[in-house]
């Protein structure tokens, strides 16, 4: 019997300790990880000088930026419907519909993109 409690007694003992040593190992390594955690910003141009205008012009570039690759994604597949269309009338111009679309978009984005920038340099040098 009173092995019995032994054992049970070390099961607790057993899984306290298989806890507690990843923590004590990885102790400095989540230290390191949390130190570094402040930098991420500055590198990614933001840091804590940045001003409001010019982070809210990061933030629309950015935007911006990944709305241009979707786009380039959409005309991409616009060319493999239309290139493995096989001569169906109905797939090649849906092909053509999605890169006019596509196009029609750029515009716009690159429109908003030039507004952007100049109403946020405006408001830059205003608030110098």
């Amino acid at each position: 019997m009173t092995k019995i409690l032994t054992r049970i007694g070390a099961i607790p003992a057993v899984i306290t300790g298989s806890l507690l040593v990843p923590k004590m190992v990885l102790a400095q390594a989540f230290q390191d990880a949390l130190d570094r955690v402040g930098d991420v910003g500055g590198e990614a141009g933001i840091d804590s000088t940045t001003e409001l205008p010019e982070l809210i012009g990061q933030i629309i570039n950015i935007i911006l930026g990944f709305l241009g690759i979707v786009l380039l994604l959409l005309i991409l597949y616009a060319g493999f419907l239309w290139m493995t269309a096989g001569g169906d009338d109905d797939k090649v111009k849906t092909a053509r519909q999605i890169i006019a679309n596509s196009i029609i978009g750029l515009i716009i984005i690159v429109a908003a993109f030039a507004i952007s920038n100049f109403v946020l340099g405006a408001l830059v040098d205003i608030t110098q």
